[in-house]
């Protein structure tokens, strides 16, 4: 069973259908909850040859609430907080819950832990396209993309050398903050735009760092030193509006900012003011405060900051890859085997 889990967990970047391994549950059929309905058909046919499976048409938390007790397994596709609440309507039958996310700030893992229930998540799979959607953001927000497309707009396309100049990318100083898997692969996206360093801060210096030539720095550093500023780093008590007005203030004023880990580690009032004052030079963000963002929030009414939702894992083959996961974690479980993906603290 293992060498088949591990032969799924390698081969899930080159995956085009929904595929989950063959688990053998003898003759029971064991309850799962599916708590959204919005993923590919194909996948709960194949869920439901081997299991008894209830779904839930959206993500509402009291029909999730409602549909939960009973179920031994439950694949956690909302951001909706998962916590005790949640494990006591399930009930003491519950064994295993993985979500369909990498960050789990939204998660009580401690209640799992106490309780013995499995949690998994879906980490690595998320890297590729997180990363893409963050130089994307970094050009973007860097040529002014959202701002030359209003001047088109209102009539003020103008015809002259030096407008609507942006920030160059080949030869500069990038900074990662948070150098996990998403951090890593911005860096290796990078490498191709000839950037000339890059600093990156984190809990503690990191090999991987040294082997792709970063610099570990303290955060005071990396924000003075670097002309573009990547936030990679998970929700936590210590990053909660980590980028905040004594932060962003250390920030070069030709500075890009860009966000695509949780919108809690900007504290973004500062943010629009730094915006609107030119601290910054520019911003662009998947992820905001609240989410969904409220049409009408300040941010959407700067011509300097790019906003995107939350779009860092809205690819095809990613919703593929994180859904198997997501199955297998529940499955592998239930079947007497362990996480393909355990969430660690």
């Amino acid at each position: 069973m293992r060498t088949g889990i591990l032969r799924l967990t390698r081969s899930l970047s080159k995956m085009l259908e929904p595929k989950l391994v063959d688990y053998n549950f003898g003759a029971r059929r064991p309850k799962l909850l599916v708590t959204c309905s919005d993923i590919p058909s194909g996948f709960i046919d194949l869920l439901r040859k081997k299991c008894e499976v209830t779904v839930c048409n959206g993500t509402d938390r009291v029909e999730i609430l409602r549909a939960v007790p009973g179920a031994e397994g439950i694949l956690w596709l909302t951001a909706d907080r998962l916590d005790a609440e949640t494990l006591d309507a399930a009930g003491s039958q519950l064994k295993v819950v993985s979500t369909m996310t990498s960050g789990m700030d939204y998660v009580d893992a401690e209640v799992f832990a106490k309780r013995g229930v499995a949690l998994g998540h879906t980490p690595k799979v998320v890297n590729d396209p997180v990363a893409d959607i963050a130089v994307g953001l970094m050009l973007a927000a860097a040529r002014r993309f959202h701002e030359g497309r209003e001047k088109i707009a209102a009539g003020q396309w103008e015809m002259r050398p030096q407008w609507m100049l942006g920030q160059d990318v080949p030869g500069s100083t990038v900074g990662i903050v948070g150098f996990g898997g998403i951090g890593q692969t911005i860096l290796k996206r990078l490498k191709g735009f000839d950037i000339a360093r890059c600093l990156y801060t984190g809990r503690k210096r990191k090999v991987e760092g040294d082997l792709a030539g970063a610099t570990y720095v303290d955060l005071p550093t990396l924000l003075k030193e670097s002309d573009f500023v990547f936030i990679a780093c998970p929700l936590t008590g210590e990053t909660a509006k980590l980028i905040n007005r004594e932060t962003l203030a250390m920030m070069k004023a030709s500075s890009v900012l860009v966000n695509v880990a949780r919108g809690g580690i900007v504290d973004q009032p500062a943010l629009v003011e730094a915006l609107k004052k030119g601290t910054i030079f520019a911003a662009g963000l998947d992820v905001m405060t609240p989410e969904p963002l409220d049409p009408n929030d300040p941010l959407m009414k700067l011509p300097n900051c790019v906003v995107v939702p939350h779009l860092g894992t809205a690819t095809k083959q990613s919703l593929l890859d994180m859904f198997a996961i997501t199955a297998n974690n529940v499955l592998s479980v239930l079947s007497g085997g362990q996480l393909v993906a355990p969430f660690v603290k």
